[in-house]
């Protein structure tokens, strides 16, 4: 006997048997041998190769109130978490307070006070909003993977940048729920992180080489920083550089270089870079994960020497 085919919505990824039902299908089709159980009231096809918010959507559709929070929700807003954290796939679902904590195999039940507009719905999953998302990560992350985690969410590119990039919240956001939440856990942490959370930060490298110098009582490099070269029309200029962070005082430009510059093509092209650098009047700190390292990183002198080197008194 064939089987029914399922309805396509529930084919793409984890499925609960209450999405099943109000989709008309039966209880016995439920249990064929071509669904897996995975949890309590959850199926997912067999050999589904689902990811993010397609596999987790069953979990948030269970009840009218469970909801995605702390690492299963930031991972949805493609928050960098450190390395502990990002290999826990236990699932994070929270609950108002005054409800039930959520219990079941693989999940982490968390009871919450959510406002009604901290809880948000991305892809057809339930989560907790990206800046409600940051605050409940205060209780588990450090102070500079807190402020990562702060950056990666605010980080925006305008049209002049080769990749322009929306934010998925503003530092504002991030300060009110700071505000509204006065007693949750982290709380002096999240007080501190917030107020050194920058917009321009593509990764956690670039934010990691941002805090060290601050530490080293550096001045702060600015980001988004746009280098424009001159039009030989007398015309206003294109945008040629784009440094992951900037000294525009002293012409110095930052650039972090990650493994993908290992490549020939890549390679070739920081070569032009440098070249282009050199034509507007620039220099370039090239940066890897070695000098990001120790608790006296390398970076720290190279960037104080090629500053000094454009005049920059050392302090």
């Amino acid at each position: 006997m064939r089987r029914a085919p399922l309805p396509l919505h529930l084919t793409s990824g984890s499925f609960s048997l209450r999405a099943a039902d109000k989709a008309g299908v039966t209880r016995t089709r439920t249990v064929a041998r071509d669904l897996v159980t995975v949890s309590r009231g959850i199926r997912v096809p067999t050999g589904s190769s689902a990811t993010g918010s397609a596999a987790l959507r069953a979990y948030t559709d269970l009840d009218d109130e469970s909801t995605l929070s702390l690492g299963s929700a930031a991972r949805l807003w493609d928050a960098p978490l450190p390395g502990w954290l990002e290999e826990d796939w236990r699932i994070h679902l929270a609950r108002r307070r005054g409800s039930s904590t959520p219990r079941r195999v693989n999940v982490v039940g968390h009871l919450l006070a959510l406002f009604p507009d901290e809880v948000v719905e991305l892809d057809g999953v339930r989560l907790t909003s990206p800046a409600r998302t940051w605050l409940d990560l205060a209780s588990v992350l450090s102070a500079e993977d807190l402020v990562i985690a702060g950056d990666s969410l605010v980080c925006e590119h305008g049209p002049e940048f080769p990749v322009p990039r929306q934010a998925r919240c503003s530092i504002d956001e991030l300060r009110v729920m700071v505000e509204r939440h006065p007693g949750s856990r982290g709380m002096r942490k999240a007080r501190s992180a917030v107020e050194l959370i920058r917009v321009g930060a593509d990764s956690p490298p670039e934010t990691r080489l941002r805090l060290a110098l601050v530490r080293a009582g550096l001045p702060e490099p600015i980001l988004n920083h746009v280098v424009w070269g001159e039009d030989p029309w007398g015309g206003p200029g294109s945008p040629v550089l784009w440094p992951d962070a900037a000294y525009p005082q002293w012409r110095v430009g930052l650039q972090y270089e990650g493994a993908h510059h290992n490549g020939a093509d890549q390679y070739l092209r920081d070569i032009r870079r440098a070249d282009t650098a050199a034509r507007c009047g620039w220099i370039e700190v090239r940066v890897s994960r070695l000098d990001l390292a120790g608790e006296h990183p390398a970076a720290v002198r190279k960037v104080r020497s090629a500053l000094e080197s454009r005049g920059r008194r050392a302090s």
